[in-house]
C-alpha cells in the first residue's frame, strides 16, 4: 500500500432515539478488516452530514429530500406524550389529542413529528431542544409528544409515557448519497435488510459469470440413432413376432362344428 492510499471504512451516523448497535456488529462479524465509524447527528443535521460526505450512510428520520438522497423506510415509531408520574394521564392506557387540548404542550424546536396543528395549548415560547422539553415536563411546566424512542432516550425516573393514538407517526429510514451507492453501502443495505452473509444481490458472482455444463450426448448403435429397448411382452424379433400372429389368427377363423 503506497502513502497516498487510504483503508477502505465506513461512516454511519445516526440520528437521536435510533439505536444501530444489532446492525454494527452484524457488520463487525461479517466485515472484520472494515471499521465501522458511528457518527452522532441532530435530526436537522443529518441530510447535510449525508450531502458533505461526512458518513457514508445514516439512520434519519423520514421525510428525505429523493432529489440526491436515497431512502429505505425501515420502521414506524409510536407516539407517546411525556407527563409527571402523577398527571391525571398516567392513571390511563393510552390518550387521543383531544385528551390533551386544555394541556400546555411543548413544541421543541427539534421536533420530528409532521404535525398539522400541535394538540394542547402552546407554550410562551418553543425549547431549544428535546431534552430541554422534557426539563420542562419535569418541573410542570407542561407535557411532550415525542416518538417513543426519545422518551425512552430521555427518561427520568420521575416521569412516564402513554401512547398517543391518533398522533402522527414517526418513521426511520436508510439515507445516502444516490451518487454514492458504494459496495460498502450495498454491503449495510443487505445487513439492514436481513439479507444472509451468502447473498450476492448487488454484487456479481465469480459463479455466475461461467456457463452452464450441456448435458452428455445419449448412447447411440452403429447406425447414429439412439438405442431402443423392447417394448415389455414383446420379442426383438419380427419373425417370430409374425409366425406367432398368424397362427393364432388360423385358428380363430376356423368353424366350429354342429352337433
Amino acid at each position: 500500500m503506497t502513502g497516498s492510499e487510504v483503508p477502505p471504512s465506513f461512516r454511519l451516523a445516526y440520528v437521536p432515539g435510533v439505536t444501530p448497535t444489532k446492525w454494527v456488529r452484524i457488520w463487525n462479524e461479517r466485515l472484520p478488516d472494515i471499521p465501522l465509524t458511528l457518527v452522532a447527528v441532530s435530526a436537522d443535521e443529518a441530510f447535510d452530514v449525508l450531502r458533505a460526505r461526512g458518513a457514508d450512510a445514516g439512520f434519519v428520520r423520514l421525510p428525505v429530500d429523493r432529489e440526491d438522497l436515497s431512502a429505505i423506510p425501515l420502521y414506524s415509531e409510536t407516539t407517546v406524550v411525556v407527563v409527571p408520574k402523577d398527571h391525571i394521564v398516567a392513571a390511563v392506557d393510552e390518550v387521543t389529542s383531544e385528551d390533551l387540548a386544555d394541556e400546555v404542550v411543548l413544541h421543541p424546536l427539534d421536533d420530528t413529528l409532521d404535525w398539522e396543528r400541535p394538540p394542547g395549548q402552546p407554550a410562551f415560547e418553543r425549547p431549544a431542544t428535546t431534552a430541554d422539553a422534557v426539563d420542562l415536563v419535569a418541573a410542570g411546566i407542561g407535557v411532550l409528544v415525542v416518538p417513543q424512542s426519545l422518551a425512552r432516550l430521555h427518561h427520568r425516573k420521575d416521569l412516564t409515557y402513554r401512547p398517543v393514538t391518533d398522533a402522527p407517526e414517526s418513521r426511520v429510514a436508510l439515507s445516502w448519497p444516490q451518487e454514492e451507492t458504494t459496495d460498502l453501502v450495498e454491503d449495510f443495505i443487505g445487513i439492514v435488510r436481513g439479507r444472509t452473509v451468502n447473498s450476492t444481490r448487488g454484487r456479481t458472482p465469480a459463479a455466475a459469470a461461467q456457463p452452464k455444463s450441456k448435458p452428455a450426448p445419449k448412447r447411440s448403435d452403429a447406425s447414429g440413432g439412439a438405442r431402443r429397448k423392447p417394448a415389455a411382452g414383446k420379442s426383438g424379433s419380427s419373425k417370430g413376432g409374425a409366425k406367432a400372429g398368424a397362427k393364432g389368427s388360423a385358428k380363430r377363423g376356423k368353424p366350429r362344428r354342429r352337433s
